[in-house]
């Protein structure tokens, strides 16, 4: 075992006695078979050395015995401790056909370390292996188990390493002190015997005790030819150490750029999680948030301490900034290790979030600070969803990468040659050993973080084979489905990949467990508010876009304006030229920033549109960070052009009106739970479109902008009439104001207006019980403004 040793604790030595053993053992340590290891050498002169390491009753020390079989010599050598003069000759051993034999005694010595020692003969001529080297051998050191993989620690400080390389030829687990935070160079290396410590394809070792290292990595030796032989992460990691940037030579001398980071060998500190419960809130009442940790309180106008801003613990501090919107779910961009250049959609490692959304930027601290903010937000009712990516990662590629699966076993873990037209790092994601890896991962997350679901990016190649080809049935989709742990939570597919910046609706297996992200709701949406769709569209996503979730309901829609890619709210309203296309925005009149009020005006009125459309679609409402504070990006489409939000904007009047509309819509939806919170769609009975006179809506006529919508309320006896009413909706895209006819009603029912978008601030929005709401008598006509939407509620009126 080619090592860089401590010096091991003083020994004595002394002649091994005569042993019988049975042949199965061997000739060695019998007696002490159930923690012994034994090795054998082979010397440099065609002899053979066998040593076998034993620890000594009641943990009282080790006890190395050393036999050498050399035919021709009766005695004269001499063994001696590697780097010492001293040594202790070797005596006759009859029993075991002329073996020269010793015992070396470690007293209460600390383990693991290595004995090494080289043999002498009476001319003082040294014996060595047949490679030269001295004789090397572990203590401390036992087979280990198979699973589970990574480390696993037990009360008494012994140790058990586990690691899945079907390529590897042989691994070595080295071993990190403290003084080596960049873990350059192992204080101790172990190579795993490939007979001894391998079981399939997965490669073990125990430890008695690893007091006095602070890190480990695994050399797998599949890259040294090219120059990269380091230690690498462990895949199965929990608490890690920073990513440390260095440079690799390669085979041609050139210098690699690289990234190293090794794992700890501390667990991470038990957590208090008190009464702590999953909300467990119905699919159908949730409105999401879409938040990035860092982005969301870096700035300084979060006023917050600089230790918590842009972390976990920045987050939980504006709690009640997501009640006030009435926001019940948080989705967070991915918190796991990534590319710090290219982003969080480009991971290193599945099982830690990231150092850095810590007060201490340290693994520890990270993990303590999640939990604190995933309790605090449960204690408030809200649940917290995980955005995942599990379809590629940051190694490989130009850069060369090689952290952690790449360099450990990169044919079962990756997408050998890719998939045509991509160049990333493609797992792949339905052979076992990674669907493994997945579904480790995410209960980890649900058991030991609460988390309460997962959305995961770039779904599409989730449903791929290693060939590219489509899956009818994905392993990993199905196992994820009903996994005892994963069923109990929500996930949901996102089409968007952040590898070609695509995102495109595609047929996706559910087995009416799996939710998604409804991007043709945002395109068909934008598309109409700027006078270029098909009522009709409008129509199905208004109606909780059956064309895509009729086998599952409405609630499995995610449905959203803007993400995190591509143009914000406010962007959205403020930007259009020829290149930008693809986005379906308007600028309302003029490109950019504006200080004419007739265009800021209608800007105004687009965002309120789009809020309002998002709310009263049947579906989860999902809203992006800074879509409540006028956020921009100056119009920029790219994820790496978004900044920290302005809390300061919190405070401008603008900002009012946005989340006081937000809010009012959040309630609606509550109040109204038997229309817009429900598993199954409206009935078709209950559901009457119009035209601006109650005639039929022009459906195939591309010039139409203008449709309303009439919900009949579901009778329900355990609700009076004058909790739930019908309602009535208006939207008008076009450039002209458009009269609409309102239905009759019973004799002493009214319609009460609610929101008028077009309605200049507080009044363009009103709850149900204000006095001042105005009133309409059915078959009265309503002027519905250019570009505006109107929602009326009818209500028995009491006498």
């Amino acid at each position: 075992m080619a090592s860089s040793l401590p010096a091991p604790p003083a020994a004595s030595w002394r002649g091994l006695p005569p042993l019988r053993l049975p042949a199965r053992c061997g000739p060695l340590l019998a007696r002490a078979a159930a923690r012994s290891s034994r090795y054998r050498f082979r010397t440099d002169d065609d002899g053979v050395v066998d040593v076998a390491v034993a620890g000594k009753d009641g943990g009282a020390g080790y006890a190395v015995a050393v036999e050498v079989q050399a035919p021709g010599r009766d005695g004269g050598l001499v063994l001696r401790a590697a780097g010492s003069g001293e040594g202790v000759p070797l005596a006759p051993s009859p029993s075991s056909g002329g073996a020269l034999a010793a015992e070396l005694s470690y007293d209460g010595a600390r383990a693991p370390f290595h004995v090494s020692f080289l043999l002498a003969d009476a001319a003082g001529a040294e014996i060595r292996t047949h490679r030269g080297s001295s004789f090397r051998v572990p203590v401390g050191v036992g087979r280990g188990r198979p699973a589970p993989l990574g480390l696993s620690l037990s009360k008494d400080g012994a140790a058990n390493f586990a690691v899945y390389s079907k390529s590897a030829k042989g691994v070595v687990l080295c071993l990190f002190d403290g003084r080596d935070a960049g873990g350059h160079k192992p204080a101790l290396e172990i190579e795993l015997d490939p007979y001894v410590n391998r079981t399939g394809d997965v490669w073990h070792v125990s430890l008695e005790s690893v007091e006095g290292y602070a890190s480990y990595g695994f050399r797998s030796g599949l890259f040294s030819l090219f120059g990269i032989d380091r230690p690498l992460l462990d895949p199965y990691a929990k608490v890690i150490g920073n990513f440390v940037p260095e440079d690799t030579v390669d085979d041609k001398g050139l210098a690699v750029p690289s990234i190293r980071c090794l794992a700890s060998l501390e667990n991470a500190p038990s957590y208090n999680w008190g009464r702590d419960k999953h909300p467990c809130l119905p699919l159908e009442k949730l409105v999401v948030y879409r938040a990035n940790v860092a982005l969301f309180t870096k700035d300084k106008s979060s006023e917050l301490p600089d230790n918590v801003t842009g972390t976990f613990s920045g987050l939980a501090a504006k709690v009640e900034h997501f009640k006030r919107l009435g926001v019940n779910a948080v989705l967070l961009e991915p918190v796991f290790p990534f590319h710090q250049v290219k982003g969080p959609y480009f991971p290193y490692h599945f099982f830690s979030p990231m150092n850095v959304y810590s007060s201490e930027r340290t693994s520890v601290s990270a993990i303590k600070s999640m939990k604190d903010m995933v309790k605090a937000m449960h204690r408030n009712g809200i649940e917290v969803l995980l955005e995942v990516v599990f379809t590629h990662t940051a190694e490989g590629g130009a850069e060369c990468q090689m952290i952690s699966i790449r360099g450990i076993d990169g044919s079962s873990y990756y997408i050998a040659d890719g998939i045509a037209g991509c160049k990333a790092s493609l797992l792949n994601c339905n052979h076992p050993v990674t669907q493994k890896l997945i579904l480790d991962s995410l209960r980890h997350w649900v058991l030991d973080f609460h988390v309460d679901g997962f959305c995961f990016i770039n779904a599409p190649f989730l449903v791929r084979g290693p060939g590219g080809e489509g899956l009818s049935r994905p392993p990993l989709l199905e196992a994820i489905a009903f996994d005892p742990v994963l069923s109990k939570t929500k996930v949901i597919a996102d089409p968007w990949s952040p590898l070609d910046i695509s995102n495109v609706q595609f047929p996706f297996p559910h087995w009416k467990r799996w939710a998604e992200m409804n991007t043709r709701f945002s395109m068909d949406v934008r598309m109409f508010l700027k006078g270029e769709a098909l009522i009709s569209d409008l129509a199905t996503r208004l109606c909780g876009s059956g064309d895509l979730f009729s086998s599952r309901g409405p609630a499995f829609s995610f449905n959203y304006i803007s993400r995190n890619s591509g143009f914000t709210l406010v962007d959205l309203v403020s930007f259009s030229s020829d290149e930008l296309g693809s986005e379906f925005s308007w600028n309302c009149g003029e490109e950019g920033p504006s200080e004419n009020n007739a265009v800021l005006q209608a800007r105004l009125r687009q965002i309120r549109n789009f809020l309002f459309i998002l709310f009263v679609s049947l579906g989860i409402p999902v809203l992006n960070m800074g879509d409540e504070c006028g956020y921009s990006a100056a119009g920029s489409t790219s994820y790496k052009d978004r900044g920290a939000l302005n809390w300061r904007a919190m405070k401008t009047t603008f900002v009012k009106e946005v989340t006081g509309f937000i809010s009012f819509l959040s309630a609606l939806r509550s109040r109204r739970a038997d229309i817009y919170q429900r598993r199954e769609f409206l009935k078709l009975e209950n559901i009457h479109w119009y035209g601006s006179d109650l005639s039929e809506p022009r459906w195939e006529d591309p010039t139409s902008n203008f449709i309303c919508m009439h919900v009949n309320a579901e009778l329900d006896e355990n609700v009076p009439d004058s909790i739930r009413g019908d309602l009535y909706l208006c939207f008008n895209a076009s450039e002209q104001s458009v009269g609409a006819t309102l239905p009759a009603l019973a004799e002493g029912s009214m319609w009460l207006r609610l929101v008028d978008t077009s309605l200049s601030f507080p009044g363009f929005f009103s709850n149900e019980s204000d006095p001042k709401v105005q009133q309409v008598l059915g078959f009265s006509s309503y002027e519905v403004k250019a570009h505006s939407c109107v929602l009326f509620e009818s209500k028995r009126v009491l006498s």
